[in-house]
This record gives C-alpha cells, structure tokens and sequence, in this order.
C-alpha cells in the first residue's frame, strides 16, 4: 500500500504542471497574471526540453540496472534524487522577472531541465522496484490497482483542489503544496518498499547500447509497447479536445436545450431543476471528474477481473472496448431530445471503462516481460525497460498535438464541428490498432522456468 500510494504524488505534480504551466508563464490577454514567455517561445522550449528529457530515461535506467550498493540498484536514487525532484518542481512556479523577457524563458529552459532530470532519477528507479517486490503475478495486479486508485486521487488534487489554490493564495503557494505533497509521497512509497527491494542481485554487464538492443529484440517488449502508446494517444486527443467541445457545442451550439447566456456568466447549464453557472473550465471540470468518478468505481472490477481472466487479457479486452466505443463519442452533444450537458457527462464517464484497465497493467505487464527476459539473459535488467518505455511513450507523445491540429482545421466551431467530431473517430481507429497489435503478446500470467516451455521460449526467436 504503501508503495503503490506514491502514483498520488507523481499525479499531483504532473497533472497540476500540465494544467498551467503554460497558462502561468504565457496567459491570455483577458488574464490577470503578466504574460512572462511569449507563446511560440514556450511552445518550442516545452518541445525541446521534452526531447532532451526522452534522451535521459535509457541512460539513467541502463546505470541503475549496472549500480551495486549496501542499498541494492535502485534505493540510492531514489533517495538521494527525490529532495531535488520536488525542488525543481516549485522553483518552475518562481521566473525572475515579473513581465515578458528572455532571462525567464532562459530560467524556465534551466530548471525545467534541471526538474525532468531528477524526476527521471528519482521515478525511473523507483518505477523499476515493482518487478523486485512483487514476484507474483496476483501481487503485481494488486499493487497496479492500488496505483491507480491512489493515482486518480491524485489527479483530482491536481485538475481540482490546485485551481482553488491558485484563485486564493496564488501560484507559488499552489506548486509549493504539490511539491511538497509530491516529496512526502515518494518516500512514503520508498518507506514501503525498502525492506523488500533485493539486495543480492548482480549488476548487468552489458554495454549501454547493448542493452537498449536487447529490448528491442524482445519480441514481446515490442508487441506491447505500440498498444499503450496509441490507446494513451487517443485519451490524450479527446482530453485536449474537450474544452473545444465544451467552447463550441456546450456553450454555443444547443444554447436553447441547456443553457442560456446571461449578464455577468459564461453559462448556466441546467440539467433538471439544478442549475450551475460555468464557464469552459467548469464545463470540462465536470466532464474529467465523470470520468474520474468510473475509474474509482470500476477499478475492484478490473481487479476481480485480472485475478480471474488475467492481466493481459482484461488489458486487450479494454483496449477493444475503447476501439469500439470511442468513436461513437464523434455524436456527443448532437443526439436529438436528449439534454446536450446529461449526453456529455454520461459519454465520457463511459471513457472511465476502458481507461481504468488499459492505465491498471501496463507497468505489471512489463514486469511480466522483464521477467521473460532474464529467463533469456539470466540478468535482471528492470530499469533498461522501463526508461526505454517511457522514452518512446515521450517521442510519441509529442506527435499527438500535431495529428490533433490538423483535425481540428477540418471544423472547431459551433457552425462546423467537423473536426471535433473526427477526433473522436481518430481515437477510436488508434485504440483499434493497439489492440490488434496485442494479439500478439502471448506470455502467461506468471512468467517462470516452468509456465514458459523451452518451445515457448524458442518461439520469440
């Protein structure tokens, strides 16, 4: 529990920070912050500090794997590194200058930097503990499922409780309280696996290049992959869509049905007799936390569910639902003679499904090929696979943005939604994909000697 319950911070921090770092340091021209980095600036900064930060996960994955201590491979990193993970992360909030200027983009380069670095230090390691502490495929599924329900409280923290935060005490006092929230999780979740992290294990010996060859030569490493970068693809598209849905269907589109604009409000939404003043955030406030509500309900499901079918196979089921049903989202809010706001909220609750299995296994899974690979090396080289994950998860997810742009030209508006509606569509065809690509993963649900046959262990070459 106590392990798991470190996905909180880690949410905290990184949903918060997406949520308005960009706003902070470039803010529109009706906000009542200064703009501090012109827009385009930031965009390319953001850009490139991504690709650095995607550059630093092989390497830091490969010297935990080769690290020997009293403390075993990976404890010393997190360690040592976390104090400095949530320094950074408050230090982003504080730019030198008060306006516009070069000194604060360079600021926001060098700490961003400085921040991605011992957050990979710190979360890469402490991400490769899992396999080490959790042997057993049932133990494994239990503390994934711990880590999203602790995850998804923590991104209610960020999306929600931060902005109440930032409307009273301001943007310092909100990236102080997640950094420190982010901190005290860490080495609480550290506290929780210390005594059971292994000390007796030999470092590898492999080159560096050697090693992120041989995870790509892992042919389940390579069938799984693909499938959760493009199932979190598609969520990422219809998240980022959801404020254009919310600007130019909700509060524009079917105003007679929900909503009426009024003196001093953005929006009044009425769903029965209750009636809610709202703007955009609200709107999409609501949305996500519908979304949110599901996950939490449905995670025992997906737990019962894994212990009975199996991980892998309640993950391809999911990534299938989401296949088939996220393109339906494409008639959201233009379904006759139901209330536009009851059809928003009910649509994307539905999301919740197929996100709460497919965001459950994949760090279990990959446990799972970790093992079948030190069945293969007779080394155990966690950190290489989970720091080549998550930077072909960061490459990735710098392409979205562009494959959402160019959808959003066919139509953003209340009068052409076209765009709008095809990311939908879009994310429906992705997920899709990622699950016929995982047809072809076919490793048990617990990898040993005995359960993968020397024909099995053939058949990968």
């Amino acid at each position: 529990m106590l392990y798991a319950s470190a996905s909180f911070g880690g949410n905290v921090l990184s949903r918060s920070r997406d949520l308005w770092l960009i706003y902070f340091y470039a803010p529109p021209s009706e906000a009542d912050i200064p703009k501090r980095v012109p827009l385009l600036a930031l965009g390319a900064l953001l850009l490139a500090s991504r690709i650095i930060e995607a550059l630093d996960d092989p390497l830091i994955g490969w010297w935990s794997d080769r690290t020997r201590s009293r403390w075993g491979r990976r404890i010393p990193f997190v360690l040592f590194s976390t104090p400095f993970y949530a320094l950074f992360a408050f230090l982003l909030w504080t730019p030198p200058e008060p306006k516009e200027g070069a000194l604060n983009a360079a600021y926001l380069f060098i700490t961003l930097e400085a921040f991605h670095l011992f957050s990979t230090l710190s979360g890469g390691p402490f991400e490769s503990l899992l396999p080490e502490i959790a042997p057993r495929s049932e133990d494994r599924v239990s503390i994934v499922t711990w880590q999203v329900f602790f995850g998804t409280v923590g991104a209610f923290v960020a999306l929600v409780i931060s902005g109440i935060i930032v409307d009273t005490l301001g943007f310092q006092a909100m990236g102080l309280i997640m950094a420190v929230l982010a901190f005290v999780s860490r080495y609480l979740g550290l506290v929780g696996a210390w005594k059971h992290a292994r000390r007796d294990v030999e470092p590898v010996r492999v080159d560096f290049w050697g090693a992120v060859r041989s995870c790509l030569a892992n042919d389940q490493f390579r069938v799984f992959l693909p499938t959760f970068i493009m199932f979190n693809m598609a969520i990422s598209m219809l998240t980022a869509t959801l404020p254009y849905w919310a600007t130019a269907v909700l509060m524009k589109g079917h105003r007679p049905d929900i909503a009426r604009l009024e003196a001093g409000h953005e929006l009044v939404i009425q769903v029965g007799p209750l009636e809610l003043e709202a703007g955009v955030g609200t709107a999409v406030g609501l949305l996500t936390g519908a979304a949110i509500l599901v996950v939490l309900l449905s995670l025992p499901l997906v737990y019962r569910l894994a212990l009975w079918r199996g991980k892998a196979w309640v993950y391809s089921a999911a990534m299938l639902l989401g296949g088939i049903y996220l393109p339906w989202l494409a008639f959201m809010g233009f379904i006759p003679g139901i209330n536009v706001f009851l059809q928003a909220v009910i649509m994307v609750a539905i999301v919740g499904l197929p996100m709460t299995a497919v965001y459950t296994f994949p760090n279990a899974i990959q446990a799972d090929i970790i093992d079948y690979d030190a069945l293969q090396t007779g080394e155990r080289r966690e950190a290489i696979y989970y720091a080549t994950q998550a930077t072909l998860e960061k490459i990735a997810a710098a392409t979205f943005p562009a494959i959402l742009a160019a959808l959003l030209t066919l139509g953003s508006t209340a009068e052409n939604p076209t765009g709008i509606r095809m990311v939908a569509v879009a994310a429906g065809v992705i997920s899709l994909l990622g699950w016929v690509t995982f047809r072809g993963y076919w490793l048990p649900d617990q990898v040993t000697p005995e359960t993968v046959t020397p024909p099995l262990l053939g058949r990968a070459k």
